[in-house]
Formats: C-alpha cells, sequence, structure tokens
C-alpha cells in the first residue's frame, strides 16, 4: 500500500511537470504590455517628425555634454548609451520621414534649445543633467506612446512602436543615475 501511495505521488509530480513543460512561458521581465495612448491631443505625422527629432537632438547633445562635463562613471556610461540609442532613433525616424517628404529638423525646438544652453553652463551639472534627462524621456514615453497607438501615418506609426521601448529601458536606467 505504501508503495503504491509513493509511485501515485511520483506519477502526479510528473504529470505536472510535463504541462508546466508543455507550455512555455517567457520571464516576467520580457513580458510588455502594448503600448496604450497617452492622454493629449491628436499628432500630425509633421509635428511628430518635428518633435520626436527635437528630443533626439536634444538628449544627444545633453549626453555629448556630460561626456565632456562630467567625472561620474554612471552619467558618463549612460550618456554613451543615450548617443548611441537616440542616433540609432534619429536614423530610423529620418528614414521613414523621408517616405513621407518629412525631414527632421537639424535644429532644437526653442524649449530644448535653453534646456541645453542651461546644462553648458550648469555649476550643478550633475543634477540638472539628470533632471533634464527624467523630463525629456518622459515628454518622449507620451509622444511615442501616443503615436504607437493612434499616429495617422501607418508609415511612422511603427517607428514610434520600435522607439517607445527604447526610450521606457532610458527611463529605468535613469532610476540609478
Amino acid at each position: 500500500m505504501r508503495r503504491v501511495f509513493h509511485l501515485s505521488a511520483v506519477l502526479l509530480l510528473v504529470a505536472g511537470c510535463a504541462r508546466e513543460a508543455s507550455q512555455p512561458s517567457s520571464p516576467p521581465y520580457a513580458r510588455r504590455a502594448p503600448p496604450r495612448a497617452a492622454p493629449g491631443p491628436a499628432v500630425t505625422p509633421a509635428q511628430y517628425v518635428a518633435q520626436a527629432s527635437s528630443i533626439d537632438l536634444f538628449l544627444i547633445g545633453a549626453s555629448e555634454i556630460a561626456l565632456r562635463k562630467s567625472s561620474n562613471a554612471r552619467t558618463r556610461e549612460f550618456a554613451q548609451i543615450e548617443i548611441a540609442g537616440h542616433k540609432g532613433t534619429s536614423a530610423q525616424l529620418s528614414l521613414e520621414g523621408r517616405r513621407l517628404n518629412l525631414l527632421p529638423s537639424a535644429i532644437l525646438n526653442a524649449r530644448h534649445q535653453a534646456m541645453l544652453n542651461e546644462l553648458e553652463q550648469s555649476t550643478d551639472f550633475e543634477a540638472l543633467y539628470r533632471r533634464d534627462q527624467l523630463a525629456v524621456h518622459k515628454d518622449a514615453e507620451a509622444l511615442h506612446g501616443r503615436y504607437a497607438v493612434s499616429g495617422t501615418s501607418p508609415t511612422l506609426r511603427p517607428v514610434a512602436q520600435v522607439v517607445l521601448p527604447i526610450i521606457q529601458r532610458h527611463l529605468r536606467m535613469l532610476k540609478y543615475l
């Protein structure tokens, strides 16, 4: 009787393992919720390209300043990641924008230019860099998130869908800066 009980327990255990093995699962950190439209007004394709290109230019410019001014290893490492990431997102935006005759701007909008000037002249660079990075990444997350879901251009919507996770990853990294 005891042997039958042990055999039954082993069979139940094996059956449970087999069921789990047949259902592949990804780690919880790999699961991403589908993008949801961020609240805010609708953005035209031209506005999307203009805003996204100014964001990329600011984030690259601010990070180049960080490489010159910062002695903090984490800040410098983040700045390098930032430059590489946003040069890539700029290239994607430029490629798809050109298909619609929408050239990304090579000039920052007034707000981003003022922030960049302030960073350049700052005596408390680390704190200002982190603050500006958080603010602009949150703006970028809202812009790309909104366009990824409800953008009117089928050519630019995939760009927003690709850029959004990059922005979100950078936001998570900023928590440790």
